[in-house]
């Protein structure tokens, strides 16, 4: 377990690096938006999986805004793609922006910004949810869901909350009982916690 507590404490310390090199935050605060961190790296759940996660909200939601505050953080010679998917007129009235970041070591890492109009259905959703599960996380269930994330294979693509809620709600403690969980909870889209 020592293993684990040291990557994830080494992970979580470089994506807080890595936000600060981007310049993200004032990147979205430039064009006048609120810039919220959720995921796993607000729950301090990051360990193998190099990826950091915002919401993002404005009103009214602009697309030139949204593309300003993407131009200044991709001026960053680190950024080495962006992915950028229109979702206006969705329920989830959103941009969704997906950026790859190349670290010193030639890492790459995920940031995800998901830029929300303000108070539609989506509004605090993440952030909503990133606090219960820091009110329900103990030492313990913290451990058994790092461990869980770290025996993970790489091939395997599994959302955070997928193990929150098999190690939170319903008690799972180790991977074989995560597997039969998953088999019996299929991930189909957004899950509430």
């Amino acid at each position: 377990m020592k293993i684990i507590l040291e990557l994830a404490e080494k992970q979580q310390k470089k994506a807080f690096e890595i936000i600060n090199d981007t310049g993200i935050i004032e990147a979205w605060k430039s064009v006048g938006a609120d810039i919220n961190l959720v995921g796993s790296l607000k729950t301090g759940l990051l360990v193998k999986h190099r990826d950091i996660d915002f919401h993002i909200y404005s009103d009214p939601l602009l697309i030139s805004d949204s593309f300003k505050a993407i131009q200044k953080i991709s001026e960053n010679p680190t950024i080495k793609k962006v992915e950028y998917v229109n979702l206006i007129d969705t329920e989830e009235k959103c941009l969704e922006w997906h950026v790859w970041y190349s670290d010193v070591g030639n890492e790459i890492w995920q940031i995800d910004m998901i830029h929300i109009l303000k108070g539609s259905a989506f509004d605090g959703f993440a952030e909503n949810m990133a606090e219960k599960i820091l009110e329900e996380l103990t030492e313990e269930t913290r451990n058994i869901i790092l461990q869980l994330k770290y025996q993970t294979p790489d091939s395997e693509e599994i959302h955070g909350i997928e193990y929150y809620k098999a190690v939170l709600k319903d008690g799972v403690k180790n991977f074989q009982e995560f597997l039969e969980w998953r088999k019996s909870n299929p991930f189909g889209g957004i899950m509430e916690f």
